[in-house]
């Protein structure tokens, strides 16, 4: 499962033109460390698959939506939902929730063009909702083959506020500039699910559960103002290190700060203190690989799907450090 939101293409400055190697200087921090994206724009052309490559072409160009809109439609099916590995861990070709979470971080990349698509994900989306509003974590597949155990595992009869929140979340940041996003009526019933069963969480959640419930708070807080209180009730629950292990997640694996706030101006950034987002951010940039590429900690399900996390991370990586003032 992806673990941050795309940032909006609003706001974003562009590289400098003729070269990607851009120093990163650490607020507050003696050390300067510099971030090699010509590296990285290597990685992404030898590694990476079609639909990342150009997502990180529209990122540090500023090209056009059509091509990243042509890729992303090789996941589409007939349905108006996506599947086909879009979620790298559910490589079974029928529509998906999961792979749903992916298709509106591009639509939201494209900001402030929007594409018929993300309207049609929506009624997608509405015709799978459960009768309480909420997306099941997975619909049954077709095909085992390269996927993770907890995708073909899933009751599709259940609502899952992880599933409904995390796409819910991308989707109102997609919503911000699609007004048929914003008025389509699955969002009003995923919103409305999320909000309720937040306010009936009364013990420690599932990191990952948290992560995604922030989020979705931390974008729906436009419209929700409201939503402040349950903000800073889950705020409660993260450890004061901001760092929760992630049950049944590999050794290693855990929700860490910019999993939680990846955006500076959301109203989540406030439950970290700022030398905690300045230490992760150090991290987050340091991570860079020899090869130019970022890495991700949690488990390694098919070759496939190693690549196409490394492709998404490093597009996620240098998008969130752009975002925070780091490019």
């Amino acid at each position: 499962m992806v673990k941050a939101a795309i940032p909006s293409a609003d706001g974003r400055r562009r590289a400098t033109a003729g070269t990607y190697k851009t120093p990163v200087a650490p607020c507050g921090h003696d050390r300067r460390m510099e971030l090699d994206l010509d590296a990285a724009a290597g990685f992404m052309a030898t590694h990476a698959r079609i639909l990342d490559r150009h997502r990180f072409h529209l990122l540090m160009n500023g090209a056009g939506p059509a091509s990243a809109l042509a890729a992303l439609d090789a996941y589409r099916n007939a349905d108006g939902g996506y599947g086909w590995g879009l979620e790298p861990d559910l490589r079974s070709p029928e529509s998906q929730p999961g792979a749903a979470l992916h298709a509106f971080e591009v639509f939201e990349d494209i900001a402030p063009a929007v594409a018929p698509q993300a309207v049609a994900l929506c009624d997608w989306l509405e015709s799978v909702t459960l009768p309480d509003g909420g997306l099941p974590f997975a619909l049954p597949v077709t095909s085992t083959a390269g996927n993770a155990p907890w995708w073909a595992d899933s009751d599709p009869s259940a609502s899952s506020l992880q599933m409904t929140a995390c796409v819910a979340a991308v989707a109102l940041r997609v919503a911000a500039h699609d007004p048929a996003v914003a008025a389509h009526p699955w969002l009003e019933r995923a919103t409305r699910y999320c909000l309720a069963a937040i306010e009936a969480i009364d013990e420690t959640p599932h990191a990952m559960l948290l992560a995604f419930a922030v989020r979705f708070l931390d974008a729906v807080h436009a419209t929700r103002p409201e939503t402040a209180a349950l903000l800073e009730r889950l705020g409660e629950y993260i450890p004061a290190d901001g760092m929760m292990p992630v049950a049944g997640g590999t050794q290693d694996e855990k929700m860490r700060p910019l999993d939680f706030s990846a955006f500076p101006d959301g109203p989540a950034r406030a439950l970290f203190a700022p030398e905690m987002i300045d230490a992760e951010l150090d991290r987050l940039a340091g991570l860079q690989q020899a090869d130019g590429g970022w890495s991700v900690d949690y488990a390694k399900i098919s070759p496939a799907g190693v690549l196409d996390w490394r492709g998404h991370a490093t597009v996620h990586a240098i998008t969130v450090l752009r975002l925070n003032g780091r490019l």
